[in-house]
């Protein structure tokens, strides 16, 4: 994008927060109130490249860069900083935490650049530390993330401290174990649903840490099964429909037959 075009969309902006001849609804709106939207913009990014559509890609990136130009205008506003700030900012912290390719550095394999990597927001975060305050390698990790990306993120960190499975199969021992865990719960004369929802939590943050093991993104792996489900059972209300049946009126074994069939089927066509 040329400078041109970015200072277009910087006015775009300002007109828009403009106090007598600005939007109503961007006049109102704050720090606060645009974080859903920023957040359902960067989903709409991450299922455009899903869908590989580079058309729309494109616009989604517009969006999601919508809003960042919006942040530094409201924070431009409060004089704190402006687009040129940040701009200037995750420059220098590119070039400090990438020596390898903007310095002499030497870092041959790619341990050796996720190690500097790590050292330099390890490096980050004890700047950030207040004075008398105890440092926490968890420091920084947003609680504003998804579920899952978060708990990724807190286990990487551990891993830095070298506290980690050796392999993925330690790790999948641990969804074993707490597999038995959540069972012995829900068998338990008495199931209290808080202490399932614990035994739940632990299975699924152990599942992470095997996405991890595995160099996978649990929030990818979720979403794909989520669509390899739809897409199924999508074929299910097409398999009723063709026999004239609705699935309300189908007992489950019934919906299960045409469950496995549609799973036949979608497995020939690979």
């Amino acid at each position: 994008m040329s400078e041109h075009k970015i200072q277009q969309l910087i006015g775009i902006m300002q007109q828009l927060r403009d106090p007598v001849t600005g939007c109503p609804w961007d006049l109102k709106q704050s720090f606060k109130s645009i974080i859903p939207h920023t957040l359902e913009e960067a989903y709409e990014v991450a299922d455009a490249i899903e869908q590989q559509d580079f058309e729309e890609l494109k616009l989604e990136l517009g969006d999601l860069l919508f809003q960042v130009i919006f942040y530094c205008q409201l924070a431009n506003e409060a004089q704190k900083f402006d687009f040129n700030d940040v701009v200037e900012g995750i420059c220098e912290k590119l070039i400090r935490r990438h020596p390898h390719v903007f310095s002499d550095a030497n870092l041959l394999t790619e341990d050796a650049i996720k190690e500097n990597w790590e050292a330099e927001k390890a490096k980050e975060r004890a700047a950030k530390a207040q004075d008398g305050n105890t440092q926490s390698i968890f420091d920084n990790v947003p609680n504003a993330l998804p579920a899952l990306t978060r708990a990724k993120k807190l286990q990487k960190r551990c891993v830095n401290v070298g506290f980690d499975w050796p392999s993925v199969s330690g790790a999948i021992e641990k969804v074993k174990e707490e597999i038995v865990e959540l069972e012995a719960e829900l068998n338990a004369t008495q199931v209290s649903q808080e202490k399932a929802s614990e035994e739940l939590g632990d299975l699924m943050f152990a599942l992470v840490n095997v996405n991890r093991h595995l160099k996978l993104d649990p929030e990818s792996t979720l979403r794909a099964a989520n669509k390899k489900f739809e897409t199924r059972f999508r074929l299910v209300e097409q398999l009723a429909e063709q026999q004239n049946t609705q699935l309300e009126e189908m007992t489950l074994v019934q919906m299960e037959a045409l469950w496995q069939q549609a799973k036949l089927k979608l497995k020939n066509e690979k």
